[in-house]
């Protein structure tokens, strides 16, 4: 399954729902990545594909400074998950794959 594309993903925190964009690329059969949210594009680190299942990590500095891990099951053009900073309680994760079409506009 590729996972290759641009991802529009929603996470629901305790302080309200972010918007984030994740885009993933496969390169000589790893996958690399970053997300675009919240003014701050960040690289994607640990980015992994087992079956359906995605994990990557990530740090961000807004809306506040956090180590995130991210655990996703994709399901063709959509996903869902968690995403984890240390030890404040998971916020879960929906989204979905853009169409080629919009990623090319």
């Amino acid at each position: 399954m590729s996972v290759e594309g641009t991802w529009n993903l929603s996470i629901s925190t305790p302080i309200g729902k972010i918007k984030a964009v994740v885009e993933l690329r496969e390169q000589d059969g790893t996958l690399t990545g970053v997300a675009r949210g919240v003014g701050e594009d960040v690289p994607l680190g640990d980015v992994n594909l087992d079956g359906d299942r995605l994990t990557w990590k990530q740090a961000v500095t807004k809306p506040m400074r956090l180590n995130l891990a991210f655990d996703m099951t994709v399901d063709g053009d959509t996903i869902r998950g968690t995403s984890k900073a240390g030890r404040l309680p998971a916020s879960k994760v929906t989204g979905e794959r853009q169409a080629l079409m919009e990623q090319q506009a």
